[in-house]
């Protein structure tokens, strides 16, 4: 049987009062080599030593010494999560972030969270993690048709995935909710409650996602022979008190809405509070129909119709991808497309 045998860093640890190897070859009476191959998942170790070994290592809480695995793998065992700090309100950074560290969970690697503000170059966050190596995959999400970040990415041969697609070219690791889709099917829900006078609150129009719900939303509406009613003054993107202001003027006017298709449950809010300052009332003067995140907007007004977005499979998959990018599986094969619920009322 191999000996226990203290590491430096196993003797830092162990100076720290955390477990280390040697604990658990302690507890198990095995080498530290065997637990060490053991927790690899190791082919020459049996199935019921490797079973015992995890057991007892999550049992005492072990973790592996970063610094210690990147001086013997070159690996830092850390994914980067680049999130803008502005991010879409009602859980979307903390199911996202869920969804990540449920899959995460299983596997050797950690999560941080890389943040950068509206205000600054959203390229640097991703060259900073690429330059310093402090970490071994990249998740971003808000990618535009040419994204300069997937380039840099690509062209180092960094392993990252993105939440949303791109139009560069060059396949790449993503996950994304079809968006067209969800467009396509707000629009014949809205004109089956017999509106007819249409707009859309969308994404900006630097990102893919934009591209993909106004694309749904126009040709849904040719094909049934609906005429636009535009709302280009704002976007999801915008303050509540922004979104507010525009869409109160916007049913002052003699031909206004009487069905909305809103991009994002956080606006929906400020639709509902511009519609009610004119007057109207949401569920008879106009329908709305809303993607969210979060089911909070039933709560909120019974009256909305909803789809849902399950943000929390978008993290799991974005996890898988940038994990499988990281062991070298070829990209094409590390690509989702999440479909769109049906559209519900209340209790549905």
């Amino acid at each position: 049987m191999d000996k226990p045998h203290m590491s430096g860093t196993d003797t830092t640890a162990q100076a720290a009062g955390r477990p280390t190897l040697k604990t658990i070859a302690f507890m198990t009476g095995l080498g530290v080599t065997t637990v060490s191959r053991a927790l690899k998942d190791a082919p020459e170790i049996g199935e019921e030593t490797r079973r015992r070994v995890q057991l007892v290592a999550r049992q005492v809480g072990y973790r592996p010494n970063r610094a210690g695995v990147r001086l013997r793998t070159g690996k830092t065992n850390v994914i980067s999560l680049v999130l803008n700090t502005e991010e879409q309100i009602g859980g979307f950074v903390s199911d996202m972030i869920y969804g990540i560290s449920e899959h995460l969970a299983q596997t050797p690697y950690h999560l941080i969270v890389t943040p950068y503000s509206r205000n600054n170059d959203p390229l640097e966050p991703v060259r900073y993690v690429v330059e310093t190596g402090s970490a071994d995959g990249i998740i971003i999400s808000r990618t535009e048709p040419d994204d300069k970040r997937v380039r840099y990415m690509l062209e180092r041969g960094f392993p990252f995935a993105t939440h949303g697609r791109t139009e560069i070219g060059t396949e790449h690791a993503f996950h994304d909710f079809d968006n067209y889709a969800f467009a396509r099917d707000a629009v014949k829900k809205l004109a089956d409650l017999g509106r007819k006078r249409l707009a859309l609150l969308a994404p900006p129009s630097t990102l893919s996602y934009h591209h993909h719900m106004r694309n749904g939303f126009v040709d849904t509406m040719a094909e049934i022979g609906f005429a636009e009613v535009p709302f280009n003054a704002v976007t999801v993107d915008h303050s509540i008190e922004q979104i507010r202001a525009r869409t109160l003027q916007l049913m002052q006017r003699p031909n206004r809405p009487d069905g909305i298709v809103s991009g994002a449950g956080g606006a929906t809010f400020a639709l509902v509070a511009g519609i009610e300052d004119a007057g109207l009332k949401v569920g008879k003067d106009i329908d709305i129909v809303s993607k969210q995140s979060a089911k909070l907007l039933h709560l909120f007004r019974p009256e909305l119709f909803v789809v849902n977005e399950d943000v929390r499979l978008a993290g799991r998959e974005l996890a898988r991808s940038v994990i499988a990018c990281i062991d070298g599986e070829p990209a094409g094969s590390l690509q989702s497309l999440s479909q769109p619920g049906p559209v519900l009322a209340r209790g549905e």
